[in-house]
């Protein structure tokens, strides 16, 4: 490993030199095919100063020690650097899944194309599954080499983009939930395949739901066994955990805290400052203790998965508490920007959910408290596995 204070020097050299100026104000409303290319070029200028996977195998193209890592996320968020919003899903769910449970011929033929820029979507949520995944009805049927996939999937992050998308399908209909499903590397542009955008509140399309009516997978493109998919759907989630959230707070503790102060500090109509009532000065500063707090518990899951010593409840209490101080911090960005926040329609994409436009922030921060398990799951995860509550019984219907 490289001296940390080296390495943290020669990132903030490397930022002040390649994060693009101004960025914020040039990717605000601009249409979909230039924020795409936008994306796809911001991560190459990552992938060059090998920056864009530092958490993959050195063999592929990563292997920056967990320290240095850290060093990295807290860097970008300094300089407030674009966020990789298309390459997410790529770079952590996809990557992790091939590298825990995919073959060697899947590794080689996607990790390549994935640095390449292929971008992927997860297919795994379904309408009327609710937060049970192990509900979902679509069908993949084994036919000769290939499965034949009917159903529909909701929620798909950038699906209209997407090359390819990690999708669990039951091929088993007379098993236990958890042990009839399987899971496949979906080619998108497959015959069969139809994506709707779903139009948010923030006016977004982000979100979309996948119709797949008799589309044909090879066998090839299944990961693990058959039947195994739910296991291997772990490695997928995991990928949520840890460093990803490290990034996530620590740009909720830089851009976001930053945009919190200016927001208090900038004069109103009759020239008063939010920051000159007492009210708003202590929730500010309680805002800045919590987020201290956040961007420490995020350093020390990191290094406890690092070390293996890890705890059961551990992502579930770091979730929680990022998505909740989200919504908080963006509903009090709401509140002292005034009706102005209400009037800004439009966010650069790749800002994530501190883009400054507050009203927007705070309707997209909802969406944190429900993916990945919701606020309700997670404390149950949490008062089960980490407090060692008795599981809530559970009534006959």
């Amino acid at each position: 490993m490289r001296d940390l204070d080296e390495f943290r020097a020669s990132v903030r050299q490397w930022c002040h030199e390649h994060v693009p100026a101004d960025w914020r104000r040039a990717q605000t409303g601009v249409p979909e095919e230039e924020f795409v290319a936008f994306q796809k070029a911001w991560f190459q200028e990552l992938r060059r100063a090998g920056f864009a996977v530092p958490h993959w195998p050195r063999e592929w193209g990563g292997g920056m020690a967990v320290a240095e890592q850290i060093v990295l996320h807290q860097e970008l968020a300094v300089h407030d650097a674009p966020r990789l919003v298309l390459a997410f899903v790529a770079i952590h769910h996809a990557a992790a899944t091939l590298l825990a449970a995919g073959t060697d011929e899947q590794r080689r033929r996607h990790l390549p194309a994935i640095l390449d820029g292929e971008i992927w979507a997860q297919g795994f949520s379904e309408p009327g599954a609710g937060s049970d995944l192990a509900a979902l009805r679509t069908t993949a049927r084994r036919r000769g080499g290939s499965y034949v996939v009917d159903g529909q999937k909701v929620w798909a992050s950038g699906a209209v983009h997407a090359d390819r998308c990690l999708l669990l399908a039951r091929t088993d209909p007379d098993a236990p939930k958890r042990h009839g499903i399987s899971y496949f590397l979906l080619d998108m542009s497959a015959p069969g395949i139809d994506v709707r955008p779903i139009r948010q509140a923030t006016g977004e399309s982000h979100f979309c739901e996948i119709f797949l009516d008799g589309v044909v997978v090879p066998a090839s493109d299944l990961v693990g066994r058959e039947n195994d998919g739910w296991r291997t759907a772990q490695e997928t989630l995991g990928a949520e955990r840890g460093m990803t959230m490290l990034e996530l707070a620590e740009r909720l503790g830089n851009a976001g805290f930053r945009w919190l102060v200016e927001t208090c500090t900038r004069p109103g109509p009759t020239g008063a400052r939010p920051i000159d009532d007492s009210l708003v000065a202590d929730r500010l500063a309680a805002f800045e203790t919590e987020l201290t707090g956040l961007r420490a518990l995020c350093r020390e899951l990191v290094e406890r998965h690092d070390a293996g010593t890890a705890r059961p409840a551990d992502a579930s209490i770091v979730k929680l508490y990022y998505s909740e101080l989200l919504q908080r911090a963006t509903d009090f960005g709401t509140d002292v920007a005034g009706p102005a926040a209400h009037a800004e329609l439009r966010k650069p994409l790749s800002s994530g959910w501190e883009s400054g436009a507050w009203a927007l922030d705070f309707i997209g921060s909802w969406e944190w408290t429900i993916p990945g398990g919701t606020s309700e799951i997670q404390r149950t995860i949490i008062g089960e596995r980490g407090l060692g509550l008795p599981r809530e019984p559970r009534t006959a219907r």
